[in-house]
């Protein structure tokens, strides 16, 4: 986990220092989208993340609880815990980087539509939405899962920057935070799933 950590790390600086004129150039244009819809569109999606991030995992683990279906349990805690992942490493990253977010440091510039309290680097919004599409995408391989996923996340994403608290490098550090938390967790999980499942032992037969 700390080597994972240091590689995100290492990306997210390289990132976040790089091209610093096309972000903000690219941030303006979608900020200045600022039509009714787009700004409930937003304010939707943006409200979402923390809720869908934890309800899904939590959703499939009472599901498996309830059939008791062990193969949803093991969906679960593997979601579950890559959206942790990812929530954790992101908001390591945040206060080990420290950036301003981008109506702080463009406020005649960028319109402020939500009120964070964090730094900027990265998106940990993004970070958990991406996260969870990732491993809901790796667990359950079907176009109606994927597509919906992969939309939502990507709305996520968008609504960050729509309402001025993010980059465009801020989203694409959390994206990268989060699908890689969602692919090094598969080796994880191998591990937790025999801690928190172990095989029962079969029964002696009497002759």
């Amino acid at each position: 986990m700390k080597r994972i950590f240091s590689c995100c790390l290492l990306l997210c600086l390289a990132i976040n220092f790089s091209a610093q004129n096309c972000d903000i150039n690219v941030l303006k244009k979608i900020n200045g989208l600022d039509g009714g819809f787009v700004r409930g569109y937003s304010k939707a999606f943006s409200k979402s993340a923390p809720y869908v991030s934890v309800g899904v995992p939590v959703a499939l683990g009472i599901y498996g609880l309830i059939s008791k279906d062990q193969k949803t349990l093991k969906d679960a805690v593997y979601v579950g815990t890559s959206v942790i992942e990812a929530a954790v490493i992101s908001y390591g990253v945040k206060y080990a980087v420290d950036r301003r977010r981008p109506f702080e440091r463009y406020p005649d510039q960028i319109v402020q539509r939500d009120f964070p309290s964090s730094a900027s680097f990265p998106s940990a919004h993004t970070a958990a939405a991406f996260s969870l599409a990732t491993s809901l995408s790796i667990r359950y391989p079907k176009w109606y899962v994927i597509a919906p996923s992969a939309f939502w996340a990507c709305s996520v994403s968008f609504a960050r920057m729509n309402q001025g608290v993010h980059y465009p490098s801020d989203v694409l550090g959390g994206a990268v935070i989060g699908a890689g938390c969602a692919v090094a967790n598969i080796y994880v999980n191998k591990w937790l799933s025999r801690l928190i499942f172990p095989k029962e032992k079969p029964a002696l037969v009497a002759y």
